[in-house]
């Protein structure tokens, strides 16, 4: 059996619902706060759904392991479609907290078994390809949410929440076009013991990589209107680097074929340090436009590929766990970017700290793949 190009699109659209969980509300983020009764909490309608990726990513993980992905994705698209959905009618800050941190949750579950059921339907190269379109429609999702966001907004507060209906239709759409019978392949066995530690190198890796990314979704916005930006261009910049996600997640399984997924990771996380440097160090539109270049070829290396490895590493058994530990680094490092804003350092400090520890990741990527000398006693 092979899924129809219709399935394909149903899990491409599924993967986009994650990054919606908080760009669906950022262009009206303060009339909605204000409306809803969290004036004062405006931020945490972006970040509380990160938490709940993280607090609810354990379970979703093992219903696909013992449910199945097909199932779980269904609960999630269902649940994502109430909450989200469902939050333009609460009020205060308890009932709109429990709301946002459902959604997260439920997103997190989206994420883990969308991407268990392309494991199943693809292998080998076609699901390096299939990840990586995955990546792009994250992506491409991001500015496509965020400009519609922004004319939904011009109408009315609540106008934006419609966008959450997406989980609706795409649980239609798993329900007609994702068939319910598992693809007949003999089962995986169980990987070997130094798996755990695999997924704890992918975890730290994604972990930065997500850092290293929303550092400058969140401070780009605020560096740049204290250099005179416009608002426009400052959506302009920043969709640009998602668009330039979009083409680098495209050529990225070649660029794994020519060199390695070692090497792409290297590349992606020199492309952030160049990013942050970039934006730390000039004023000038055209250095900032090479630097938005340099941030969307970090995060089309990098995302789509530990996604892929992720599902290397794992079995039948174990593929529903590892990729909620995957989503939780993922979310994780988005919500710890949430820190930067509390911290009193200019931004172009915080440019300069960012493209530190990208190098410092570079590092640890070098000396782990140096292999260890023997020494005497040694087997």
């Amino acid at each position: 059996m092979a899924l129809s190009k219709t399935g394909e699109l149903t899990l491409l659209l599924a993967a986009t619902l994650t990054i919606m969980v908080g760009t669906s509300l950022a262009p009206g983020l303060y009339s909605i706060a204000t409306a809803l009764g969290v004036k004062e909490y405006a931020p945490l309608l972006i970040t509380l759904p990160a938490l709940g990726a993280i607090l609810f990513a354990p379970l979703f993980g093992k219903c696909i392991d013992r449910m199945g992905s097909r199932k779980t994705l269904l609960l999630c698209l269902i649940g994502y479609f109430i909450t989200g959905t469902g939050g333009a009618l609460l009020y205060g800050p308890v009932p709109i907290a429990l709301d946002r941190i459902l959604l997260g949750g439920f997103a997190a579950g989206i994420m883990a078994a969308g991407t268990a059921e392309i494991s199943l339907w693809y292998t080998g190269k076609a699901r390096l390809g299939m990840i990586a379109k995955q990546g792009m429609a994250v992506e491409f999702g991001g500015v496509i949410f965020l400009f519609v966001s922004g004319l939904l907004s011009e109408f009315a507060w609540h106008s934006p929440f419609l966008l959450y209906g997406l989980g609706f239709i795409c649980a239609v759409m798993c329900v007609l076009y994702i068939p319910a019978t598992q693809v007949n392949r003999p089962k995986t066995k169980l990987r070997s013991q130094n798996t755990s530690k695999k997924m704890r190198h992918i975890m730290s890796t994604t972990f930065f990589a997500m850092i290293l990314f929303f550092s400058l979704i969140i401070s780009l916005p605020g560096h740049m209107s204290t250099l005179g930006f416009s608002s426009s261009q400052i959506g302009y910049l920043l969709s640009s680097i998602s668009l330039v996600a979009v083409f680098a997640a495209m050529v990225m399984p070649r660029v794994v074929t020519e060199t390695s997924e070692r090497t792409t990771i290297i590349l992606a996380f020199f492309s952030y340090a160049i990013a942050h440097v970039l934006f730390a160090s000039s004023t000038f539109t055209s250095v900032f436009i090479a630097g938005a270049i340099f941030a969307g070829i970090g995060f089309g290396f990098s995302t789509p590929l530990l996604t892929h490895s992720t599902v290397e590493i794992s079995s039948d058994t174990n593929r529903g766990h590892n990729l909620s530990r995957f989503a939780i680094a993922v979310f994780t490092g988005q919500f710890a970017t949430s820190a930067l804003e509390l911290i009193h350092l200019p931004k172009s400090m915080i440019f300069y700290v960012c493209a530190f520890i990208s190098v410092l990741c570079i590092l640890a990527l070098v000396i782990r793949a140096r292999p260890i000398p023997a020494t005497k006693g040694s087997l």
